[in-house]
């Protein structure tokens, strides 16, 4: 019995190789240049950079045993939720109850420094608002068969979210 040389094996493979790749199958009669051409024109550009976007630093101040949260419109406004949404998120992060008053404020039941504060505001940033394909906020809610998606504008990505 003869060994199949190993030269022999690879000339085949290669022949193979050299076979698949000259039979070029594209739809419509299209090559490869056609379909990439194709592929960027469908594709949406991603304008803009997450440096524009900078949520404030919180301003908090004691009254009691409540934290105010002073800037809290103005942190909801540059987020692009609702109000309550970002607070019942804060609520569950820091572990406490509050609501918010009549002039937009959150008053936070307990002492709650700016530091925790603002990381509760990053960690709803990266749930809620910043997209994990492309790391652009211009994102928005949509619910599909009860699911709340997280939905770039930038680049189209859907990703769900816990809430």
């Amino acid at each position: 019995m003869n060994p199949i040389s190993p030269v022999f094996l690879f000339r085949c493979r290669l022949r193979r190789v050299e076979r698949l790749l000259s039979v070029r199958r594209f739809p419509l009669g299209m090559d490869y240049d056609d379909m990439l051409d194709r592929a960027l024109s469908d594709t949406p550009d991603i304008e803009g950079s997450s440096d524009r976007f900078e949520v404030p630093d919180p301003q908090v101040r004691q009254e009691g045993n409540v934290s105010v949260y002073e800037n809290f419109q103005s942190t909801v406004d540059t987020l692009g939720r609702e109000d309550e949404h970002v607070m019942k998120f804060l609520q569950n992060e820091l572990g406490t109850s509050g609501h918010i008053d009549e002039s937009g404020r959150a008053r936070l039941t307990g002492e709650f420094g700016e530091r925790r504060i603002r990381e509760a505001v990053e960690a709803y940033t990266d749930e809620f608002v910043i997209c994990s394909e492309c790391g652009l906020p211009d994102t928005h809610f949509e619910r599909d068969q009860g699911a709340l998606l997280l939905r770039c504008e930038a680049c189209g990505a859907r990703s769900p979210t816990s809430g």
